[in-house]
């Protein structure tokens, strides 16, 4: 009687897969189920109670869920088009350095170094009403008698939270770019300078189309990130005041986690995962776009 063996590879790759399935796929699919129940984390039982879709009609119906997506939406646009400018201005400064370059790339890695929480922390401090930075640096200056109430206004708490997120990372736009403009050829740009042309028409022409691929990867990364934001805003405001600065995922971890409806918090939370998908879906097609105007395209 001859044994069958299992491949090498497939054994070699058990250990991950048990792992993978133990930790993504098995809560994937409990969440998944979760949101077509009532669940309630006080009530176990509303587990095993099928209401089918209602918990989505409901979230795409609630006033809270559009007004947190459309704060999202904003943080978003405002947050990633500013860290792209930023990054892009940063990383043509630092591919202008010949000495001590790797150096300064090192430094700005640093922002990425810091954890979500750790940054949500320090700009908390950052922008406190009494004993903040920031009060007390523009008091000193003599340019306000009174604490300005950063993380209470909320209009100012969204500012806030705005700079927290665009410290943290307008380097991963900065990188990407720099590793960009690495790779454009010299040649063309040779070319332009002895065709007489200008140093803003060389970079519009010529080095801007090159890393415009790594743009909208840098944009795609960040889309994802920034759409399920959650730490920073948890700590610096719990999105107050009055809900103010909640976002998509602060509100599902309140419902799901305060309010205890883990069914409705999942069946929000897949309404936005979808959303996300489409913003990816929309920033890699643009890259496609950029990619095949270089005749990079398959």
């Amino acid at each position: 009687m001859v044994r069958s063996r299992l491949p090498t590879w497939f054994v070699l790759l058990l250990p991950a897969i048990i792992i993978l399935v133990a930790v993504v796929l098995i809560p994937l699919i409990l969440s998944l189920y979760s949101s077509f129940t009532p669940y309630r984390l006080t009530r176990p039982e509303t587990l095993y109670k099928w209401i089918g879709l209602f918990n989505y009609e409901k979230a795409v119906t609630s006033a809270h869920f559009w007004a947190a997506f459309g704060r999202t939406v904003l943080l978003l646009t405002i947050a990633l088009n500013l860290e792209m400018l930023m990054g892009l201005g940063l990383a043509l400064l630092v591919n202008k350095v010949t000495y001590g370059q790797r150096a300064l790339r090192t430094i700005m890695m640093f922002p990425m170094m810091f954890s979500p929480v750790l940054v949500g922390f320090q700009f908390k401090f950052i922008f406190n009403d009494n004993v903040g930075l920031v009060n007390n640096a523009l008091q000193s200056l003599g340019l306000t008698d009174v604490a300005i109430p950063w993380l209470v206004d909320g209009q100012l708490a969204f500012i806030s939270i705005l700079v927290a997120e665009m410290w943290s990372s307008t380097s991963v736009f900065a990188i990407l770019i720099l590793a960009g403009l690495f790779a454009v050829p010299r040649d063309p740009i040779e070319a332009a300078k002895v065709d007489g042309c200008t140093p803003w028409q060389s970079f519009r022409h010529i080095t801007l189309p090159y890393i415009m691929p790594f743009i909208y990867i840098a944009l795609a990364i960040r889309s994802l990130d920034v759409a399920r934001a959650y730490d920073i805003v948890q700590i610096m405001t719990n999105g107050g005041p009055a809900r103010r600065t909640e976002l998509l995922w602060t509100l599902i971890g309140r419902t799901g986690y305060v309010d205890a409806k883990m069914g409705y918090a999942n069946a929000m939370a897949y309404v936005s995962i979808f959303l996300a998908i489409a913003f990816t879906i929309y920033f890699f097609r643009k890259l496609n776009a950029a990619r095949a105007e270089l005749g990079m395209a398959r």
